[in-house]
């Protein structure tokens, strides 16, 4: 999707300035304006012949300009690899691991539990039992904890983006299976925090209240300046992706107040510290 995006955005800057009109792209490729539309916005799939000729009709004939973008016409078709989970995996999520695998910072705040990018596989395990009590068969409940950890990897990849996580305290003292699994889980948070792309902070309950009242979000950056910022909210059937300027610009005043009247990094260590001691 990103490549797709990314893609797209650059055709429509080469098309513009060629002063070439959508109706006479989608000529040129035996395809409908509304498709060179869809095209440039990224929702659909590019064939690299088709990409191939939009480059000729709108005067990209070198082969050092034009193969970076055949290139990524053909990677806009890879699968990721989380399409390895598609019988497990809701078709809007889909779309949010392929956002969160291309951001260069994730800001998010939590309150019902940790961040799925920082739990344990038992923490995991025990959350996702408790959500779907016992409906789900052992083998689903397996593949959707591999599908988890597997997103894990990104905070240590090669480009892994900064994470800035704010949680609710109450995140932390909502027991999901035993003082064992909460243990570790803890630790892992502890060790988390050490990270150099990882900011974990925690909003006690000495808070009281707080700005973010409307619950959980997410909001990621990308480098690419093509892409928009996005917030993620999640549903119990599906989510929400808001990409206008001013919605995405008040979940981040929200997150810039909520991290201001949270626990910095050094007393979220203690805190967490103390629960572990308190289990």
């Amino acid at each position: 999707m990103v490549r797709r995006i990314l893609l797209g955005s650059q055709l429509r800057r080469l098309r513009e300035e060629r002063g070439v009109t959508r109706e006479e792209a989608g000529y040129s490729i035996r395809a409908s304006e509304s498709k060179i539309s869809r095209m440039e916005l990224g929702r659909v799939s590019f064939k690299p012949r088709d990409v191939a000729d939009l480059l000729t009709l709108y005067g990209v004939t070198d082969d050092d300009e034009r193969e970076p973008l055949l290139r990524l016409a053909r990677a806009s078709g890879q699968a990721g690899w989380w399409h390895n989970y598609n019988d497990v995996l809701p078709s809007w999520f889909q779309t949010y691991i392929g956002l969160e695998a291309a951001a260069e910072r994730i800001g998010t705040y939590e309150l019902q539990f940790v961040h799925g990018l920082l739990q344990t596989e038992a923490y995991a395990h025990a959350v996702m039992v408790s959500g779907h009590r016992g409906r789900l068969p052992r083998s689903e409940v397996d593949k959707r904890i591999a599908l988890r950890l597997g997103r894990q990897k990104l905070l240590v990849s090669e480009n892994a983006p900064h994470l800035h996580c704010i949680l609710d305290e109450a995140a932390l003292r909502r027991q999901y299976g035993g003082h064992a699994v909460m243990d570790e889980q803890l630790r892992a948070l502890l060790a988390y925090s050490e990270y150099p792309n990882v900011t974990l902070q925690v909003v006690p309950f000495a808070q009281g209240g707080h700005v973010a009242e409307s619950g959980a979000f997410t909001l990621l950056r990308f480098a690419e300046h093509e892409i928009p910022d996005l917030v993620y909210l999640e549903q119990l059937t599906g989510a929400l992706y808001l990409d206008k300027g001013e919605e995405v610009a008040a979940y981040q005043d929200v997150l810039d107040r909520l991290a201001e009247s949270a626990l910095d990094v050094a007393a979220t260590r203690q805190l967490l510290t103390e629960l572990r001691r308190a289990l």
